[in-house]
C-alpha cells in the first residue's frame, strides 16, 4: 500500500505542476510510468491493469477527436477564424461574436482541438488590426471552457461523466447546457468591465509576432471535405439522439468514414489526434485501479461524508469538482471521482455538477484547463503578458459568477 500511495501522490503532483518536480516528466509520462511501476512491482496485476481501462471512454474520445481533426485538416477552423477577426465592426462587437462562435464550436466539437486551431489566428488578427489581443483571447478560452460543458462533445470529461453514469446525449445537455450557455453572456459583462479603455494596442507597442502572418498561414479551405465532415459531424449527433447504439461505436464510425479519403492522408488526420491525452487516461485507469484497491479511497470518502460532503449529492460534488481540477486537472479530477458515483439515484443532476463544476472553475486560474494554457503559450510566443494576475482578473469573476448560478441551477433540477 504505501508504495502504491507514494506513487499515486507523485502521479498527482505530475498533473498538478505539469511534470514531475526535477525531471522532464510530463503529465502523460508520469501516468505511463505510475502504471508501468505498478503493474511491474506486483501492485497491481496485468489482468487487472488491463480490465481497469474503459474501453468505452477511450474509443468514444479517439472516434470524436477524429471527428474534429478532420475539420483542421479541411482548414475549417481557420476559415472561421480569419472571418471572425476580419468582421468590420467593433471591439466589443467582435468579442461578442468571437464568444458565441467559440462556444458553439467548443460545445458540438472538442474544444481542445477547436482552442489549438484557432487561437493562433485569432491572435495574428488582433495584433494586425492593433486591437489588445487579451480581452478576445480570454473572451474565447472562458468562453470554450464553459460552452463545453454543455453536451457530451464538448470535452474528455464529459465523455467520462456520461459514460459513467450511463447518461444518454440528450439527458446531458437537458441537465447541463441551460447554465453553459447563460455562462456567455456574463463573460462578454465581465471583460467589458475589465478592459474598458484597453482595447486597443499603444503605438509604441510592437508585439514579437507582429509580422508572424507567415508562421501563422491560415490551412487551405477545402469545401468538399468540410461539407463530408459537417454531414458525418450530424450523423453522429443524431445517432447519439436517436439511436440506441452504444456512444463509443457510433463515434468510431464516423471516424471510419472521415479516415477514408481520397484527398487527405489518414497519417494527416491522425497526426491532429491527441494521443498523449489517450496515453494519459490509459495510464490514470490503472493507477486509479491501484489505489482504489487498497481501500484508502473509501476511508477518504467516510471522512468527506462526515463534514458533510457526498460524492453522491449534486452541490457537493460541484464544489469538489471546482477545486479538484484546479489543482490536478479536469480530466485526472473526473477520474478520481469516476469509480465512486456510479448506482446514484439522480445521475442528471450529478453529471451537470461534475460537468459544471470542472468547465466553470477552468477559467479562474490559467492553467485550469488546455485551452488556457494554449492561450497562454500564444501570448508567450508574441511577446504579449498574460500572468496569473491578468488572466484571473477577468477569470475569477466569471467563475465564481458561473459557479454560483451553476449551484441555483443544480438545487432547481435536484
Amino acid at each position: 500500500m504505501d508504495l502504491t500511495l507514494a506513487i499515486f501522490a507523485l502521479v498527482y503532483v505530475a498533473m498538478g505542476v505539469g511534470h514531475l518536480p526535477g525531471f522532464r516528466l510530463d503529465r502523460t509520462g508520469a501516468a505511463i510510468v505510475g502504471a508501468m511501476v505498478l503493474i511491474a512491482s506486483g501492485q497491481i496485476s496485468p489482468a487487472a491493469a488491463w480490465a481497469a481501462v474503459d474501453y468505452r471512454v477511450i474509443g468514444l474520445l479517439f472516434g470524436l477527436m477524429t471527428v474534429s481533426a478532420a475539420f483542421v485538416v479541411a482548414g475549417f477552423y481557420d476559415s472561421v477564424a480569419v472571418k471572425v477577426g476580419n468582421l468590420d465592426v467593433g471591439p466589443k462587437g467582435l468579442l461578442a461574436i468571437l464568444i458565441a462562435v467559440s462556444g458553439a464550436m467548443a460545445a458540438l466539437l472538442n474544444k481542445d482541438v477547436v482552442a489549438v486551431a484557432m487561437t493562433p489566428i485569432f491572435c495574428s488578427i488582433c495584433v494586425e488590426r492593433r486591437l489588445n489581443p487579451l480581452p478576445f483571447l480570454l473572451g474565447f478560452c472562458f468562453a470554450a471552457n464553459f460552452a463545453s460543458a454543455a453536451t457530451i462533445l464538448g470535452s474528455p470529461q464529459n465523455m467520462i461523466i456520461a459514460e459513467t453514469l450511463q447518461l444518454s446525449f440528450v439527458d446531458f445537455m437537458a441537465a447541463a447546457a441551460p447554465p453553459a450557455m447563460l455562462g456567455l453572456p456574463l463573460i462578454w459583462i465581465v471583460i467589458v468591465l475589465c478592459y474598458r479603455g484597453r482595447w486597443t494596442l499603444p503605438n509604441a507597442v510592437r508585439p514579437s509576432g507582429a509580422g508572424a502572418t507567415i508562421t501563422d498561414a491560415p490551412v487551405a479551405f477545402n469545401h468538399g471535405e468540410t461539407i463530408k465532415t459537417c454531414v458525418v459531424t450530424l450523423a453522429v449527433v443524431a445517432a447519439f439522439i436517436f439511436s440506441d447504439l452504444p456512444h463509443m461505436l457510433i463515434a468510431l464510425m464516423g471516424a471510419s468514414v472521415l479516415l477514408v479519403s481520397r484527398r487527405f492522408a489518414s497519417s494527416n488526420l491522425l497526426h491532429h489526434v491527441n494521443g498523449d491525452l489517450l496515453l494519459l487516461l490509459f495510464g490514470l485507469f490503472v493507477v486509479n485501479a491501484a489505489l482504489t484497491a487498497t481501500g484508502l479511497p473509501e476511508q477518504v470518502l467516510a471522512g468527506l461524508r462526515t463534514i458533510g460532503l457526498n460524492l453522491h449529492d449534486p452541490p457537493s460534488m460541484l464544489i469538489i469538482m471546482a477545486v479538484l481540477s484546479n489543482i490536478v486537472g479536469n480530466n485526472p479530477a473526473v477520474m478520481l471521482v469516476a469509480p465512486f458515483i456510479g448506482g446514484t439515484h439522480q445521475p442528471e443532476a450529478l453529471g451537470a455538477a461534475i460537468a459544471l463544476g470542472t468547465g466553470f472553475s477552468s477559467s479562474a486560474v490559467i492553467f485550469g484547463s488546455l485551452v488556457g494554457i494554449i492561450v497562454a503559450e500564444e501570448c508567450r510566443k508574441r511577446g504579449i503578458p498574460l500572468g496569473f494576475a491578468e488572466f484571473a482578473r477577468a477569470g475569477l469573476p466569471t467563475s465564481i459568477l458561473c459557479l454560483l448560478m451553476a449551484a441555483a441551477w443544480i438545487h432547481h433540477i435536484g
